[in-house]
């Protein structure tokens, strides 16, 4: 079955019920421009419950969390109040604008996330903790924005008979995201190409680190023709996931590829130890503590009921969307990505799924962290060659011939909306491919050298500045307003009342919550 054919399948009305929701990440630093130290503030609720309002790694990075939309521009102007809302609250701090963090104290300066004393805050705290200890605090303060995606549920059945298969459409809604995510990773250096826009780092992100960086001007360094340092070795790398052998051929696999991380231990982390005296260093030994450890450009996600495990919701319920992890901050705009961004992703994501999918291997999955780095790190460079298949491709050739891909996808999805905006999307992607200079991490570094001193930290942070003012210009809405004051008083609410109800000390919860079932009733029965 070709990928027109497939596209055939998917009517207007499909196609306009492409949902979408973003979870985006930025840090809290003072106006001067250093990481803040101050407690989550107040107004904005509990991090532990809030719905939309949140902390990731450290008490001082912020996620934002829009709901599930059916149009970009919705998804767009949720993400909007919610910044509304918080640079009310966070007073004369910033939020940090870029992707790679601003000047970062010591280590052990940088304040984990907190989420009260229930067991399932204390949890996440401990986690925290035992990344803090595998990996460092640095590497944690690195932001960016998960992009989640899915299909609504009639375009299963209707891809089912387009490719004649029997079955029961749960069981193509599962193949089909996995074949999204197989294709995902194939073709995810084009995005990284793409959309990547954190080709330079303050110096004090790698103090103490050996690196391959360059000097661009006292504090700050980058690399020429990098693209997302953020995805790079310099990132979210872990050398022990690296020997990972996860699958992605189907559910299945996927889930038992992972199940030994997540249960036998490792020795380097043995060592560091669960509990030492009064405190609780990690959640486990394993490889890994809990699924969202585990480090990729995109993962299957199904929602999770309360004190269930991922892993485990997938099992017992499949797939329901996908959460692409690539996406960088845009430093030129105030809410970090733009409606041409969300766009392109889109149809890129379109055609990883409705394209021809092989199963993957071993080998295949080396080339593919061969050719992740080789983007994040030399994408822009002339000539710049990856690897298909044991052979040399050259970058533009082979992203040219993925993007002609999505040219009738693009067509369908202006058709479906009246509009033009999927194929100027990926007419500004073709052109960028054939002008490097077009790219947002060019962009991007042309901006830092034409700003006084050559600064990455002064750069951002004067971007920060303009955005907040632009966000405190804005109209005020005051039902908004109302409704994320309402938010915050009853995430406290819950939050006090999670904390009520605990009724078994905290390492009987933990013992709990690891010792679950990972694999689900689907995995048992098989």
């Amino acid at each position: 079955m070709s990928l027109e054919e497939r596209l055939g399948a998917l009517t207007p009305e499909i196609l306009c019920g492409i949902r979408r929701g973003l979870e985006k990440e930025s840090l809290r630093v003072r106006s001067d421009g250093l990481l803040s130290n101050a407690a989550h503030p107040l107004a904005l609720g509990s991090a532990l419950t809030h719905p939309r309002i949140t902390t990731d790694f450290s008490e001082a990075q912020l996620e934002l969390i829009t709901a599930v939309h059916t149009s970009v521009e919705a998804c767009l102007e949720e993400l909007t109040q919610i910044h509304q809302v918080v640079v009310r609250a966070i007073g004369d701090e910033l939020l940090w604008c870029a992707s790679m963090p601003c000047r970062l104290p010591a280590e052990d300066e940088i304040p984990l996330g907190r989420y009260g004393r229930s067991n399932v805050g204390t949890a996440k705290t401990v986690y925290r903790r035992g990344l803090s200890y595998r990996y460092g605090r640095r590497m944690q303060t690195i932001s960016g924005i998960h992009y989640n995606f899915s299909l609504p549920e009639t375009a299963w059945p209707a891809l089912q008979r387009a490719d004649g298969l029997r079955g029961s459409p749960d069981e193509r809604r599962n193949d089909g995201y996995f074949a999204l995510i197989r294709n995902f990773r194939r073709y995810a250096w084009l995005p990284l190409y793409l959309i990547g826009a954190s080709p330079a780092v303050c110096a004090s992100f790698v103090a103490g680190r050996r690196h391959a960086l360059q000097t661009l001007a006292g504090g700050t360094l980058y690399l020429p023709y990098g693209t997302t340092l953020r995805m790079g070795p310099l990132g979210y790398q872990s050398a022990a996931q690296a020997k990972l052998a996860v699958s992605y051929n189907d559910l299945k696999s996927y889930a038992r590829s992972l199940h030994g991380a997540l249960t036998e231990p490792y020795p380097a982390y043995e060592k560091i130890g669960v509990r030492v005296g009064d405190e609780y260093r990690q959640l486990s030994t394993a490889l890994l503590q809990i699924e969202n450890e585990f480090y990729g450009t995109i993962r299957p996600k199904q929602p999770i009921e309360t004190g269930e495990r991922p892993l485990h919701a997938l099992g017992e319920r499949g797939v329901a969307y996908v959460e692409a992890r690539l996406v960088d901050l845009d430093p030129d705009s105030p809410i970090g990505i733009r409606a041409q961004t969300m766009r392109l992703l889109e149809t890129f994501l379109l055609y990883c799924l409705l394209a021809d999918s092989p199963p993957d291997t071993p080998a295949e999955a080396s080339e593919l962290a061969h050719n992740q780095h080789t983007a994040a790190e030399r994408g822009r460079a002339p000539d710049v060659r990856l690897l298909r298949r044991g052979e040399e491709v050259r970058l533009t050739d082979w992203g040219a011939e993925v993007l002609a891909g999505c040219t009738a996808i693009a067509a369908a999805l202006d058709a479906a909306h009246g509009s033009n905006d999927y194929r100027a999307a990926l007419a500004e992607a073709q052109t960028m491919l054939s002008e490097p200079a077009r790219t947002p991490s060019a962009r991007v570094l042309a901006e830092i050298e034409g700003f006084a001193g050559n600064s990455y930290p002064e750069y951002v942070l004067d971007r920060s500045r303009a955005h907040r003012a632009t966000l405190l210009a804005l109209p005020r809405d005051a039902a908004v307003e109302a409704r994320f004051a309402a938010m915050a008083a009853e995430s406290i609410a819950e939050q006090r009342a999670i904390e009520a109800a605990d009724s078994e000390d905290f390492e009987s919860f933990r013992r709990h919550y690891l010792g679950q079932e990972l694999m689900g009733g689907m995995f048992v029965r098989a």
